[in-house]
Order: structure tokens, then sequence, then C-alpha cells
């Protein structure tokens, strides 16, 4: 008797015309950034988390894994909303894992933006199979605005796009750190 732990093994075992038994949906998988690769199928892509008090800005990797592009910012809401705006959108685009923006303070200690951001994996992970790992953002959201302000973009439109270009800034950290693009 063989079991499938995953869609993508589940496909895998067809077309090899062997039996496959499903076993019960697995809560998401929090993992460390270097176990990241063996848990995605191939052409997975990842999708990038800025956890702000008001928005959720979100970047999406390509199917090679080696490009960050901004997805879009949403708004904060209630718990499960959020969670099934984001669960739909790994869906729709096909992803295996979230990278997740831990905003660690310049000691390396974690404070209550850090602590907000466990809750929320810690709520999501029995909502889905998704590989979650959590990805160092110190400063991200500084260098991104930095950025902005010497692209010349307006106050106005740096606001719009922040969260997002901060989330695609932490998933291309991560990104570079796998490796991907370098092989």
């Amino acid at each position: 008797m063989i079991f499938c732990w995953s869609e993508y093994e589940a496909l895998r075992m067809a077309r090899q015309r062997r039996p496959c038994y499903r076993l019960p949906a697995m809560p998401a998988r929090l993992c460390e950034i270097d176990d990241l690769p063996a848990l995605l199928a191939p052409n997975a892509r990842l999708i990038g988390l800025d956890l702000g008090e008001n928005t959720i800005g979100l970047a999406l990797s390509d199917v090679n894994r080696t490009i960050a592009s901004p997805l879009e910012t949403l708004p904060r809401g209630k718990f499960k909303a959020d969670s099934e705006k984001l669960l739909g959108l790994a869906k729709k685009f096909d992803a295996g894992g979230l990278v997740i923006g831990l905003p660690k303070n310049m000691d390396g200690t974690e404070g209550p933006s850090a602590q907000s951001a466990r809750a929320f994996v810690r709520n999501l992970t029995p909502l889905t199979e998704l590989a979650i790992v959590f990805w160092d953002e110190r400063l991200s959201t500084a260098a991104v605005e930095r950025t902005l302000i010497e692209a010349d973009a307006s106050r106005r439109r740096r606001d719009e796009v922040v969260d997002k270009v901060a989330a695609a800034y932490i998933l291309q950290g991560a990104l570079d750190r796998l490796g991907y693009g370098k092989r």
C-alpha cells in the first residue's frame, strides 16, 4: 500500500499506474529556509508576505523561483477573511510555499510585530498544507522606502506600493539565499 502526501505525489503515482491512497490533509509545514526546496513540487511558486498592522503586502516568484515580483496589497481585516484571500491566491498561482517576513529588532530579539507574525502563522498552519518559512525582514520597508524616494515616487504612490514591494524584497532575499538562478 502506497500513501500519497501531496497532490504532486498523487499525480506522479498516477503516471506510473500505481495505486495511491490519500492521507488526510496535513497541516502546513513550518520549516527552515534550507529545507524548503525539498518540500516544493517542480515549478511551484512561492508567495512572500509582509505582514503589517493595516495591510498585507504580497509578492510572487516565477516558476523557476529566481525573481520575486510585487503582487498586491491586501487590507487587513478579520483573520478568516485574510486567510481565505491569501490561500485563494496561493491556489490561483500554484504556490507551494509561503515566505513570511519576520520583523526582528536590530539586536535580533523579537518584539510585538514578530509575535504578531508568529501568531498569524500559528493560526494559518491548520488551514493549509503549504510549506511556510520565516525570513528575517529587518529594515526591508525602510530599504524599499528609500528606493522609492530615490525613484522620485510621490508620497501617495509610495503608500500604495510600499507593502507589496517590501514583500518582493523579502521574497527575493529568500530566493537569493536558496541560490535559485545560479545553477
